[in-house]
């Protein structure tokens, strides 16, 4: 990810739509027409497009994948949010409401209304400032650990800044045993220090405090159910909900900390990346065993849980790891290294199916899979690798020449394979200026293969197809008009586009193209029918309220279903 702060001051605060949790007030009880699960497993395998599940499925038909789709309903036309980022993904998935609507765009952003962090003079501060929902509000900051600053102190995790790569891997079992001992309250874990800081209150503004609608967690925990879940960083505390609550136990061990002392994170090898997600993977199996995340304490099993994935994502970006390559082969079908990570997950689903049987619950537990992004290109051949920081740095210049003693045009700029920015003007003609600079100038390009600094061909258009800035901007990402969060100007990037200025990834997530929002869904357990659903699209945001439902809970207790009017995943 590619990610520019040009000028940083300060923001104000995000409206909430409701800061408390808002519940509908109709019954919980199930309805008498269909049967109900107990339990709902929620896995996010990010980068996996509906292509590849039905390719691994067709190659093994005996898998743990093929058993899952087999046994209950596939969705072969699923659709991710726009923008197709962590963030926004996994929140749409659990409130049931798009970017605009839960005021989550990317897990990078700038507020031209927040205060900068550590702003005390609330009253005369300048606001607008970055909003980092990322490893950059760790506790733990250089090195960035993988325990996010808690200080576990387990020999197995102080050893490992000055491990080698094999080192780290073969203390795999030590490690995830000393990480298992994180706290369930990540949100300890966040510096205060490091937030935008809401002028309304003139205190830190933590993630959950940006989220604008309830998630399904909030709602379950209102009806008395037990909720857990694994993520990548502890600012997914947002998942939440506005009222801090909703996760009761929620393990984030942080996917960019050190792990070895080369400086390499858990996601810059692929072997890194299965050692990282195997943590979460103990953690799901404590919970479906009726213990905590730690599986030190007895709590019963969770009513909504579940992790993502980081190996297949990795598998598509990585040029090479391991020895292999990444990415796809030039017929289409995943390479040596995807294949490996497809293989990997499939290994952990099916240890999870396992582990439901053993505890006897396949009559009341339903497992959804599906991915918070996709990944592109998937073509190798069609990379573009565009350094997106000269093109800023260019806008700018323009702009200077323009208009002398103005301020940088672009304040902050997130840009992986589409493009959005927050100008300093927001005024018709700085927006207009700056969407004419980027639809009007070629930009260097680096095609797979070629070294780093090489650029053997150009991209028209800044390597844009579209651009849209403004009140247009907002109504393509579904924002109040003229709303303080949402970018200014959104790129739609040219198919196999990737902006960055290096060479250590072929693929990534983002932007609009087909394999950045085309993604598998699968609902199957308890109750679900056997089927597939090959003629209607769906979008992720319905796994929210087909979570509700399948535990029989009203699906229009979440804000977002009830605003946007979002329908549960039809012929459940």
């Amino acid at each position: 990810m590619n990610r520019r702060s040009i000028a940083l001051a300060a923001t104000l605060g995000i409206g909430v739509l409701g800061l408390g949790t808002v519940f509908s007030t109709a019954s919980a009880t199930a309805s008498t027409d269909k049967e109900h699960g107990k339990h709902v497993l929620l896995l996010s395998v990010d980068g996996l497009h509906q292509s590849d599940l039905a390719r691994y499925i067709a190659k093994h038909p005996s898998s743990a994948l093929a058993s899952l789709t087999a046994g209950g309903t596939q969705y072969t036309h699923a659709r991710t949010t726009f923008p197709s980022d962590s963030f926004p993904g996994m929140v749409a998935q659990l409130t049931g409401g798009n970017p605009g609507m839960t005021n989550v765009y990317y897990d990078d952003t700038y507020s031209h209304s927040l205060l900068a962090p550590g702003t005390l003079d609330c009253a005369t501060a300048t606001p607008g400032t970055e909003v980092p929902w990322t490893e950059a509000i760790d506790k733990s900051q250089n090195p960035i650990t993988l325990d996010a600053g808690q200080k576990i102190g387990d020999p197995a995790l102080t050893s490992i800044p000055t491990n080698t790569l094999a080192q780290t891997l073969a203390n795999s079992a030590a490690i995830t045993k000393a990480i298992l001992k994180m706290t369930p309250t990540p949100q300890a874990l966040i510096d205060p220090a490091a937030l935008p800081v809401n002028p309304a209150t003139c205190t830190p503004l933590y993630p959950h405090d940006d989220l604008k609608v309830n998630t399904v967690f909030e709602v379950a925990r209102a009806h008395g159910l037990r909720t857990a879940w694994s993520d990548k960083h502890p600012a997914y505390e947002i998942l939440g909900g506005p009222s801090g609550t909703g996760v009761q136990d929620l393990f984030t061990p942080e996917i960019n900390g050190v792990a070895d002392a080369a400086g390499d994170d858990w996601s810059t090898d692929n072997a890194l990346t299965q050692e990282y997600d195997s943590t979460k993977v103990a953690a799901v199996l404590n919970e479906i065993a009726g213990k905590d995340h730690s599986g030190t304490h007895p709590v019963g099993t969770p009513a909504v849980f579940g992790m993502n994935f980081q190996t297949v994502s990795t598998a598509e970006k990585l040029p090479t790891s391991d020895g292999l390559a990444g990415g796809y082969n030039a017929d289409g079908t995943p390479g040596p290294l995807l294949t490996r990570a497809l293989d990997y997950v499939d290994a952990q689903v099916g240890a999870m199916r396992n582990e439901i049987h053993k505890r006897g619950l396949d009559s009341s537990t339903s497992i959804i899979l599906s991915a918070k992004h996709g990944q592109s290109p998937t073509d190798l051949s069609a990379l573009r690798r565009v350094d997106d920081g000269k093109i800023v740095d260019s806008i700018n210049a323009a702009w200077k020449a323009a208009h002398p003693g103005a301020a940088p045009l672009v304040t902050f700029t997130v840009d992986d394979d589409g493009m959005l920015m927050w100008l300093s003007d927001r005024s018709p003609a700085a927006l207009a200026f700056a969407k004419a600079y980027l639809l009007s100038h070629t930009a260097p390009a680096n095609k797979a293969g070629d070294p780093k600094g090489v650029h053997s061909t150009t991209v028209d258009s800044s390597g844009l197809t579209k651009v849209y800035t403004g009140s247009a901007a907002d109504t393509l990402m579904g924002a109040p008009r003229g709303d303080s969060h949402a970018p200014d100007l959104v790129g739609i990037a040219q198919y196999g586009v990737v902006y960055t200025g290096n060479v250590k990834k072929i693929a990534e997530h983002g932007g609009d193209a087909p394999a950045d929002r085309d993604v598998a869904l699968v609902v199957s357990g308890a109750g679900v029918p056997r089927q597939v659903v090959d003629t209607t699209p769906v979008q992720t945001t319905q796994i929210a309220p087909a979570i509700l439902d399948l535990l029989g809970l009203d699906p229009r207790a979440l804000q977002a279903v009830r605003i946007e009017h979002t329908r549960t995943l039809p012929r459940l």
